[in-house]
């Protein structure tokens, strides 16, 4: 299974769409095997999903996510968990152990100064 999770530096961006890139895990039977970078090619609405997909994630991990775009990942196949903080390690750690719940929460700012999460 890949899991993406959307990162700024070593941390979980608050908004998908404008993150630095993509830290993709290969993660299998709970354990963490393999990770790499995937850079954002730009924020362009419907745009991501689609390219998430194509790369054969199953899961995206953020911050903070628009209604549409997670609507659109659904449609593509690829599960959405949202209101995640913190570093890399620690995110993926819970998410492995099966503690990582996504809050369902929708950015609704397009701003985004930092509020996506609430």
């Amino acid at each position: 299974m890949k899991v993406a999770i959307a990162k700024d530096g070593n941390f979980v961006s608050q908004h998908f769409g404008h993150c630095e890139g993509f830290e993709v895990f290969e993660v299998n039977n709970g354990a963490v095997e393999g990770r790499s970078f995937l850079p954002n090619p730009g924020h362009r609405p419907g745009f991501l999903p689609k390219f998430i997909a194509e790369k054969g994630i199953n899961l995206i991990i953020a911050g903070g996510m628009g209604g549409t775009a997670q609507e659109l990942f659904k449609e593509n196949g690829v599960e959405v968990v949202v209101g995640a903080q913190g570093n890399l390690e620690d995110v993926i750690s819970t998410y492995t152990s099966g503690k990582l719940q996504s809050t369902g929460s929708v950015c609704t700012a397009h701003a985004h100064e930092g509020h996506c999460n609430d």
